[in-house]
């Protein structure tokens, strides 16, 4: 398996190599340079199957010769054994035909612990074997910074980096990265909005001598492995309702579109998806781009439902890449017209493409707060509001085919806004119920390029 990337002029890569480096050294985004296939007897094989024996049978195709069976099998075993749900990601029945996939039952009570396990699992074994270290820095608009923090803490192999817009994450999300004790992990707190801080990102990705000084590698959702793993829960969910012999449609809470690119590389191997709608917030930048056929930003508004105020959907520019039949030069001047004048039009063969296969919809902050209400009382389900944004664009996407809306977090990571809409604020499990308690260590830091290689070099060193 090789992979490419979107902007056309990196060198392919192993999935190894495209794992450890993230971004291409030509900005681009790396992506398989053909999706593999499940037949329609692989697909239906999977019905009762472990989450882990899917994952191992979704994914070993696009890992290649990195990891023998065996090592896999046991990579992803590790990965999964501190999620604390026997089904990993279970279903449950909000009405009739719609369906709440709970993603937040890994250590960090959020999707991104599904990917971000295994990549830690992956990363450290394949730098142990190669005996190099390397300096991951990722951006977060609260949640795959901690995951990523928990995935990592304590790897000899690994120091991380989590930039965070400060002010603009809920405070159990900074919490959780703050309170991160061991000495290879460090939370940064930087000004700005999260559209700030994967600008900083990429531009110390961009910067080839500081890339190459400390062995920087990113986990954010620009890296291929982290939409690789998220692939699997599309399997297991379509399954449980009758995939392949039926189709499937799945509605997604979408800030940088890595889920729900997921679901569309699940779509190119065979799985019988019938729509993936884009649910946004207010930050509706994906859903007038889909609309209207322009992707103009307008300034991100602070929400209730904050890991998706992004203006700036990294994995968008590989469903363009897709769309526009791989054709990276078109991708280039879009993402040029992006960074100099704030937007681009889409082509409109490329739009319809889109349309083909996205829908879309948005939910203001009223609605985000009236679907917390309501789910509770017509299902005894208390969303978090990402997921509710989902709920309440899902319920305008409903018909006969079976819709799965992706609960992306646990509520107790947003209790004000729960319980502002409910009445109930929700308690942490028991593992984290301490949190408020532990000691934090965290740097606040400007939005300023220099200064933020300069601390991260410093830390490297020492």
């Amino acid at each position: 398996m090789r992979y490419i990337s979107t902007r056309g002029t990196a060198p392919e890569l192993t999935f190894e190599d495209a794992m450890l480096t993230g971004l291409a050294r030509d900005g681009g985004l790396y992506v398989p340079a053909s999706v593999p296939q499940l037949s329609h007897a692989e697909i239906a094989a999977m019905a009762g199957l472990p989450y882990e024996e899917v994952a191992f049978r979704v994914m070993r195709p696009f890992v290649g010769d990195t990891f023998s069976d065996s090592e896999f099998g046991d990579i992803i075993t590790r990965a999964y054994q501190g999620f604390r749900h026997a089904s990993r990601a279970p279903l449950k029945e909000l009405a009739p035909n719609h369906f709440l996939m709970e993603l937040f039952h890994g250590p960090t009570l959020a999707f991104k612990d599904f990917a971000m396990q295994l990549i830690g699992q992956m990363f450290e074994h394949s730098l142990t074997k190669r005996g190099q270290h390397v300096t991951i820095v990722g951006a977060t608009s609260g949640d795959t910074g901690s995951a990523a923090m928990e995935a990592f803490r304590g790897l000899d192999a690994v120091s991380v980096f989590i930039l965070f817009p400060h002010g603009r994450v809920s405070e159990v999300q900074r919490r959780q990265m703050t309170t991160v004790t061991e000495a290879n992990a460090h939370a940064l707190a930087i000004d700005g909005t999260f559209d700030d801080a994967q600008a900083r990102l990429k531009d110390m990705f961009n910067d080839l001598t500081f890339r190459d000084e400390v062995r920087l590698a990113g986990v954010n959702s620009i890296n291929w492995a982290r939409v690789m793993a998220q692939v699997v829960y599309y399997f297991t969910a379509a399954v449980s309702l009758g995939a392949p012999h039926r189709a499937v449609s799945f509605t997604v809470p979408t800030g940088n579109f890595g889920d729900i690119f997921a679901g569309y590389i699940a779509r190119q191997m065979g799985l019988p998806i019938d729509r993936l709608v884009v649910a946004t917030n207010s930050n509706d930048i994906l859903d007038r781009a889909l609309r209207t056929g322009g992707y103009h930003m307008g300034g991100v508004q602070a929400t209730i439902s904050p890991s998706m105020d992004i203006e700036v959907s990294s994995n968008f520019e590989r469903a363009l890449f897709d769309a526009y039949g791989r054709d990276a030069g078109a991708v280039v001047q879009s993402m040029a017209a992006l960074k100099s004048e704030g937007g681009f039009d889409i082509s409109q063969g490329t739009l319809e493409a889109l349309r083909d296969i996205f829908a879309s919809g948005r939910a203001s902050e009223d609605d985000t707060s009236a679907m917390i209400t309501s789910c509770l009382s017509t299902s005894g389900e208390l969303l978090c509001p990402h997921s509710a944004v989902g709920v309440h664009v899902a319920q305008e996407h409903l018909g006969t085919t079976p819709m799965v809306t992706l609960a992306t977090a646990h509520p107790a990571k947003f209790p004000d806004a729960v319980e502002a809409a409910t009445g109930i604020r929700p308690a942490l499990p028991s593992h984290m119920a301490d949190l408020f308690e532990r000691s934090e260590r965290v740097q606040r830091v400007p939005n300023d390029l220099a200064a933020l290689e300069a601390l991260i070099r410093e830390k490297v060193a020492a």
